[in-house]
């Protein structure tokens, strides 16, 4: 077996590698957990802005093509109210832009794609039987999440304070995902908002070992090697990374959002809420500028997304960065253009090499 510091979560999980490829809505679907999971790390597929015929297809995919350990990820936040007010605050501070890009302020908009895990998608997991199930914002309620640990599922959930982790403690996840601020997309918050108090993952990780009995992934900031071994030094089980499998072929990523990448530095991310409605890390571009990154007059999470849809969806096709969504973490300069399946193999046999080095060296006798 190899000498990893920990082996918890490949037992649990029945994987080779503890590394897990983060479930990224829009940027991948099968094939890049596939790829993963072949590789012997965790791949995973992001639910959150499919129906359930894409759900099910995305399924077939997978299972036509790897018999390994699977993670299928939901979001689980609360549906909010229409609010007419807020919403018409929101299109009509956007309305010089559809006008400066020649689109009608007042057309019809597209309604938000992201929902939350409901009985459907628990129909589907008792369908399916992935062996792992993470959530995102908090968890379903009760009933829903005694029916996904009844097909033998192992739960993950995502934790950004040592609250957060103790409540997915006492709920049954066998494993907590630790996100610091670091981390490209949505924040996983779901008992605070303030992301001003948010931890980094190297203060984050060892204080949530110390609190919770579960194993913890380290998230955030993650690119290498090096990072790698910091998280297993700081008490984790295993780490996922996103943002570093983004240039890989599989990941699904327009032009724009690829070349921004390439040419990330490393103050060039912010957290936003403008595109959705929650803190989300992305790299920084026109209207983050101007409109915040982070602004009052953005709607609930996930309404904000329809109003600037339109103008997303301009930018996007004529190669301009000024209106594109680009999720991204602080670490994207560290982001290798390889097959998803090689890139895990890379980062694990980088990590392994690097723990015998230093298992050689403090062996060495001293001279």
């Amino acid at each position: 077996m190899d000498k990893w510091p920990d082996h918890r979560i490949q037992e649990m999980l029945g994987v080779q590698l503890p590394i897990i490829q983060a479930p990224m809505a829009g940027a991948n679907k099968s094939a890049m957990a596939i790829a993963v999971s072949e590789a012997g790390g965790l791949g995973s597929l992001p639910c959150a802005m499919l129906n359930a015929d894409q759900i099910r297809a995305e399924w077939k995919t997978i299972r036509q093509q790897t018999s390994r350990p699977i993670n299928v990820n939901f979001f689980c936040h609360q549906l909010p109210e229409s609010d007419a007010v807020r919403e018409r605050a929101w299109r009509q501070r956007l309305a010089k832009y559809y006008v400066e890009l020649g689109l009608d302020p007042e057309a019809s908009l597209p309604s938000a794609s992201r929902r939350p895990f409901d009985s459907t998608a628990c129909d589907l997991i008792a369908e399916f039987k992935p062996e792992v199930v993470s959530f995102h914002f908090g968890l379903p309620e009760s009933a829903l999440l005694a029916r996904v640990k009844a097909i033998g599922a192992r739960i993950l959930g995502t934790a950004t304070t040592v609250e957060e982790a103790r409540w997915l403690e006492q709920r049954g996840c066998d494993a907590i995902i630790a996100q610091g601020y670091e981390a490209g997309g949505h924040r996983g918050m779901f008992l605070t908002g303030d992301i001003s108090t948010q931890a980094g993952t190297m203060a984050l990780v060892p204080q949530m070992v110390d609190a919770v009995g579960v194993p913890v992934i380290a998230s955030g900031g993650i690119g290498d090697a090096r990072g790698i071994l910091a998280a297993f030094a700081l008490g984790a089980a295993a780490v996922q990374l996103g943002t570093a499998y983004l240039l890989c072929p599989e990941a699904i990523l327009s032009s724009v959002h690829r070349h921004a990448l390439e040419n990330l530095k490393d103050d060039g991310t912010a957290i936003t809420n403008i595109f959705s409605g929650r803190p989300a890390r992305g790299i920084m571009n026109r209207i983050m500028r101007e409109l915040g990154p982070m602004s009052d007059l953005a709607p609930q999470f996930p309404l904000a997304g329809s109003a600037i849809a339109p103008l997303r969806k301009h930018s996007e096709a004529a190669e301009s960065e000024d209106f594109a969504q680009m999720w991204s973490g602080q670490a994207g300069r560290l982001c290798r253009k390889l097959p998803a399946g090689e890139l895990t193999r890379q980062l694990a046999s980088e990590t392994l090499a690097a723990l015998r080095r230093r298992e050689q060296a403090t062996a060495s006798p001293a001279r």
